[in-house]
């Protein structure tokens, strides 16, 4: 891939999906980054990677999780015809917040602006904590996570615990 058609660029995100590979080997790998400037949904961008250095490729198909921080350097091609694809080709990742562990084990991680939860097939409870790994509590089942989350706001706003 080279760079002189291409922005460099550098960017935070979280992986909000499983990676997988970009080949039968494993020598190359893909995932989709969310980027959001804000904590508004309506903010968020997918943008999908591609890693096709192999050490690169097997370290991300290894040692990343979904929910985990990154920050990812590459060549960013836009399209430039219809039938292309935008990717960033990652040269470099560093994982800047991961998953807590007790996390990382469990069915599936969603990311809502600055919280983490953690859904489990087996399981109707929701564990939820910051991104920053800061736990907040555990909701009784999907429905109760938004009243965790105010109960949780209001008590950290007014400064008690």
């Amino acid at each position: 891939m080279s760079g002189t058609d291409n922005a460099i660029v550098s960017l935070n995100g979280f992986l909000d999906e499983e990676t997988v590979p970009g080949d039968n080997r494993g020598t190359t790998a893909r995932f989709r980054l969310t980027i959001s400037p804000t904590d508004d949904t309506i903010d968020e961008t997918m943008l999908p990677c591609a890693v096709t250095d192999a050490n690169l490729a097997l370290s991300v198909l290894t040692d990343l999780v979904p929910g985990d921080e990154l920050r990812v350097t590459g060549y960013l091609r836009l399209p430039r015809t219809p039938d292309e694809r935008l990717c960033l080709y990652i040269l470099t990742l560093e994982i800047l917040t991961p998953v807590p562990e007790a996390a990382a084990s469990v069915m599936r991680i969603e990311r809502n602006g600055p919280y983490l939860y953690a859904f489990d097939a087996n399981h109707t409870t929701v564990p939820v904590w910051t991104e920053t790994g800061t736990w907040v509590g555990t909701a009784e089942d999907p429905a109760a996570i938004a009243q965790l989350l105010s109960d949780y706001e209001r008590r950290h706003s007014t400064g008690s615990s």
